[in-house]
């Protein structure tokens, strides 16, 4: 397997890998990067979709990219996928993917169409005193000392940040400014989480710090991710004769190791109550998703909070990964991700409005008609001084193709659930959707004397607690995360969040469609490059773009730094006058 970027590696269709036609492939679980590895092996690895086997615990699947209308509860969605321009792998899948909407498009065509005609921006990015805008205008307002812890973490080497936290590289004064209410926020960065993961992402995605306030950067899909992006797949998939065993829980992978050879020869796992296996040749190729950040969620309803599932790393993703990892080394370490629910849960709720009061508050806020099937929210609207640090979005409505034409449906997430709310004085997690309701109206202004009814005629709420949603960020060092192929496999791979590979950054669909792209060919020898990461850190132009709107059109020999600006003012500058790079920093209006 092998990097490349540019259009002769991106438009080519390589040759028939040799031997395919005598090879299997088991994938366990039917997650994105599992449906994205299926793919990849009808399309690029030419296998026939009989000889490809997906062994899925649930009762159907999608894996954390979920989205569905239950019929006791109501509409539900866990989370949602923010996507952008160079999730390079993703969108490189979705060309190939037919569009179940529209005959003779893809989804890629479907979803760069519907975000040409309705780009997302946000009007309101954040509020304060119960519904009024915090009037960022797009400032990050960090001060120098800041700006120069982010510099500082952005150059220092990976190795440097093994096990280390963001609260080891940052302080108060970097806590306090716009920038990390729009970070933690939007991605979910708590402060013990790990400083490597921030850095990958500020290098990752340093092309979007413009778009970072209003969102400007995002892409999203015109249903939820599970209509939008799993079923076109599941569709492809089927019509290509794969094969897909629900309600099988695969428990244990047995491996034969020898001289650092390592062979998968036999998948244990439960089916209908009884131990089954599958015995293995080198030709059989297997696939594991390994760890997951949705395992072991809970739901509640309007009336009762969801109970947390306090069993640490007892899901099946979780308990599959430990069997495997004490074979050999290679294999990683689960325990330093699902160890600590304490340090990786947060909750969400879906919320359903079931007449026209709460669409008004909406209205409101979001500067935008929540019915005109267009952008809506644009992200996420943070409630700044909200206890629960509570975000919430309206993507373009309907959200499901079978919503009622007059309900919205919200997604609500609180990152402190442990602490008590500011109208409900309870903490999220004891909170039932009913409570989180009210807790929601009431920072959005809706008159206190009316949030109790308001709450419980009109609206419907599912909460969901997750205790691992965010347990790829805690803090690693180097064989945590088990490379995709460990070294010496000869017919194993690990796929998802949870296996690594290097730049990208977890908690992304591209993640796990790239994890998926890098194990098919490398284990079936695809004659095509894997798209690289996109190397924005690496533009110059770029860096000067992003330096400049971090530092709210301030020059830089406006840092109040001494050193700093004495060499720039009385060195530097002088030794670039007349040259090209004057000329861009002037561009960038930097000086």
């Amino acid at each position: 397997m092998y990097y490349s970027n540019g259009n002769y590696e991106a438009f080519a269709r390589p040759e028939k890998p040799k031997g395919v036609e005598k090879k299997s492939a088991y994938l366990v679980g039917s997650g994105l990067a599992s449906l994205a590895a299926a793919c990849f092996l009808v399309r690029d690895g030419q296998m026939k979709g009989e000889r490809i086997h997906i062994l899925e615990e649930m009762k159907l699947p999608g894996g954390a990219c979920d989205g569905i209308n239950d019929a006791q509860k109501g509409f539900i969605i866990r989370g949602g996928r923010e996507m952008e321009n160079h999730f390079e792998c993703l969108w490189d899948l979705f060309r190939s993917i037919p569009s179940i909407e529209t005959e003779g498009v893809s989804v890629l065509d479907e979803f760069y169409r519907l975000n040409k005609h309705d780009p997302n921006y946000s009007l309101m990015r954040a509020s304060v005193n119960r519904g009024e805008d915090t009037h960022t205008d797009g400032k990050f307002a960090l001060s120098d000392k800041a700006a120069m812890q982010i510099i500082k973490l952005f150059f220092t080497k990976d190795e440097d940040l093994y096990d280390k936290t963001i609260n080891d590289v940052f302080d108060d004064e970097f806590y306090a400014s716009n920038f990390w209410l729009y970070w933690q926020t939007m991605f979910a960065f708590e402060k013990w989480h790990s400083a490597l993961e921030m850095k990958l992402y500020i290098q990752r995605f340093i092309h979007h710090i413009g778009g970072l306030p209003d969102f400007s950067a995002l892409k999203f899909t015109k249903y939820n991710q599970y209509e939008s992006l799993i079923l076109p797949m599941v569709k492809y998939l089927e019509a290509h004769g794969v094969n897909f065993q629900y309600d099988t829980q695969v428990t244990n992978v047995i491996f034969e190791i020898t001289g650092g050879k390592k062979i998968a020869r036999q998948i244990v796992f439960k089916r209908g109550g009884k131990e089954e296996t599958i015995d293995l040749i080198e030709d059989d190729l297997v696939f594991v998703t390994n760890g997951s950040c949705t395992e072991n969620s809970s739901l509640g309803d309007d009336d009762h909070a969801p109970v947390m599932n306090t069993q640490p790393g007892e899901g099946g993703c979780w308990q599959l990964w430990k069997n495997i990892a004490k074979q050999d080394p290679s294999f990683g370490r689960p325990e330093k991700f699902c160890s600590n629910i304490h340090a990786t849960n947060w909750e969400s709720a879906t919320v359903t409005t079931l007449d026209d009061r709460i669409p008004k508050y909406i209205e409101k806020m979001c500067k935008r008609d929540p019915f005109s099937g267009k952008v809506v929210t644009g992200g996420i609207i943070t409630v700044k001084d909200s206890s629960w640090l509570m975000s919430y979005t309206l993507n373009r409505q309907p959200h499901f193709k079978e919503q009622p034409k007059n309900q919205l449906v919200v997604w609500v997430y609180g990152l402190y659930t442990d602490v008590p709310g500011d109208y409900v004085k309870k903490p999220m997690k004891e909170c039932t959707g009913t409570e989180i309701v009210q807790e929601w109206l009431y920072h959005m202004g809706v008159p206190v004397a009316e949030i109790p009814e308001m709450a419980k005629t009109g609206a419907h709420c599912i909460p969901c607690m997750m205790p691992y949603i965010t347990a790829f960020f805690m803090p690693r060092t180097e064989g945590d995360r088990p490379q995709v192929v460990p070294d010496g496999c000869v017919n194993f791979a690990f796929i998802g969040q949870f296996s690594n590979t290097v730049r990208d950054t977890v908690f992304t669909t591209e993640y796990s469609v790239r994890t998926a792209m890098e194990a098919v060919y490398t284990l079936l020898d695809v004659d095509r490059g894997v798209p690289e990461v996109f190397g924005s850190c690496y533009d110059v132009r770029v860096l000067l773009d992003s330096t400049a709107k971090m530092l709210d059109g301030r020059k830089l020999t406006d840092i109040k730094l001494p050193f700093i600006a004495n060499l720039i003012e009385k060195k530097a500058l002088k030794k670039v006058s007349g040259t090209v790079i004057e000329e861009l920093l002037e561009r960038y209006k930097l000086i």
